[in-house]
């Protein structure tokens, strides 16, 4: 296990974690993975490809395909195929008419190997501490080859005469799963992968699944699903429509309140379209996608530029109140009140700085949606809510004396 100091940035970790898998790379008869420790949800890699269906024969050789082309896409590394490493089984196969002529069971047969492997459990012994202890039977293991305790085992005929197990079973070995797993109680194969540095998971994640529709066809009853991050992603996104929406009305509610008419609100929540243009291009820019903590950051960017703006939708309807008129109102407000939004906007940019130079995947999408969404909302705010002020002109009711 490898430390870092504590004040290490991100890039400075992945460029570490880099060359830690190039020195680390080509020693045989090992598999060494350098991963860097990720907070979140619990997921096995960044990339699954999950294969549901029946037979498990079926699954091995689909998710042996959707390997090979996962290995083939660039851009992915530590390739893991849970169907590819079988494990092996110890199974007895019992010849029923031989056991028959010695009178021998098969119930038998599976509670003897199971006395002689295992143990049985055939008394309690109490301690003076009034503990109890349980007495299993069983013969003495041989563990240098266990293979030979199948030589030692005789099982008791009906006459009482002891035979011996391989006289009327066979011990063979026979290939099996090394585990199977179900999703929704059905059977499925999971390969899965990890992200080289320099590419985006969810960019990598659409190529190999353009990939696998192209040259996968799955037969009737098997289906393909993205799990990993993309199945993270859209379980954490499943209520957040239902937040959205009673965001919404609960800052049309507040707004109508607060200026008693809707012009004066649907100007104030003009803003938010003209952050959002520089959020998304802020997170193209940088490579990130809209995950969760994008959005989370976009709301919050959504209740820092409507701040902005009853600042000056504010001021300016408090200056026609006093009888200004609209044109030298919309322009004394825009002036004026142009250099409070702008510091205020600039004191946010100055404090979410350090979070995106840290280049985390975990918090710095809630900076970079919120930086650009702020630096395109004054560029374009500047200009167009006095314009759309100056177009629907909310009715103001003049000050009295």
């Amino acid at each position: 296990m490898i430390f870092l100091r504590d004040n290490a940035t991100v890039p400075e970790i992945e460029n570490f974690a880099q060359s830690l898998r190039q020195d680390l790379n080509g020693y045989p008869g090992t598999r060494i993975e350098v991963k860097r420790f990720q907070q979140g949800p619990p997921i096995t890699a960044p990339i699954e490809m999950r294969i549901i269906g029946p037979n498990l024969d079926t699954l091995e050789a689909l998710s042996t395909k959707v390997e090979n082309i996962i290995r083939s896409t660039e851009g992915t590394i530590y390739v893991k195929n849970d169907l590819k490493y079988k494990t092996t089984d110890i199974t007895i196969e019992i010849d029923r008419d031989k056991a028959g002529l010695y009178g021998i069971t098969t119930g038998e047969i599976a509670k003897t190997v199971r006395l002689a492997m295992a143990g049985l459990e055939v008394s309690e012994l109490r301690t003076d501490g009034s503990d109890d202890l349980k007495m299993e039977m069983t013969i003495m293991q041989n563990g240098y080859n266990a293979l030979e305790n199948f030589d030692r085992i005789q099982v008791t005929s009906l006459s009482g005469a002891l035979v011996p197990l391989k006289q009327v079973a066979k011990v063979d070995f026979a290939p099996a799963p090394p585990l199977i797993l179900h999703y929704n109680k059905e059977r499925y194969s999971l390969v899965s992968c990890f992200t080289a540095q320099g590419y985006n998971t969810d960019r990598l994640t659409t190529a190999i699944l353009d990939r696998i529709n192209e040259e996968v066809r799955l037969p009737e009853g098997y289906r393909m699903k993205a799990a990993g991050e993309r199945e993270s992603r859209e379980e954490s996104f499943g209520g957040i429509g239902t937040i959205i929406i009673l965001t919404v009305f609960g800052l049309l509610g507040i707004l109508i309140l607060e200026f008693k008419t809707i012009k004066s609100t649907l100007i104030v929540l003009s803003v938010i379209p003209l952050g959002m243009v520089g959020a998304l291009c802020a997170l193209y820019l940088t490579g990130e996608n809209l995950s969760f903590v994008a959005t989370v950051g976009i709301i919050a960017l959504a209740g820092i530029e409507i701040k902005n703006s009853i600042l000056l939708v504010d001021y300016t309807n408090a200056l026609r109140a006093k009888g200004v008129s609209l044109y030298e109102a919309v322009m004394d407000g825009a002036e004026t009140r142009f250099l409070p939004i702008l510091l205020t906007a600039l004191t946010a940019i100055g404090g979410l700085t350090p979070l995106f130079l840290e280049r985390s995947p975990l918090i710095s999408p809630l900076a970079i949606v919120i930086i650009g969404g702020l630096i395109s909302s004054i560029l374009l705010g500047r200009l167009v809510t006095p314009v759309l002020y100056y177009l629907l002109p909310p009715a103001i009711r003049p000050a009295e004396d």
